[in-house]
């Protein structure tokens, strides 16, 4: 899966390969979270704050 980098202070890169969404944070972890739709791909690359988008859309929503 390409990595894509982004402009974040939490999020260092974003891959999506239409199903799995990776993230890879400035701390060092990676995390993988499988069943994201593209849409909310979408929205975590068009916020202003991804850090922010990831917390309220993402963690703990689909599985690791």
């Amino acid at each position: 899966m390409t990595m894509i980098r982004v402009q974040s202070s939490a999020i260092r890169a974003v891959g999506y390969d239409g199903y799995t969404l990776t993230v890879e944070f400035r701390h060092g972890g990676i995390y993988d979270h499988p069943g994201v739709p593209e849409s909310v791909f979408r929205g975590l690359m068009g916020a202003a704050s991804k850090g922010n988008y990831y917390a309220r859309n993402i963690r703990g929503r689909y599985g690791r």
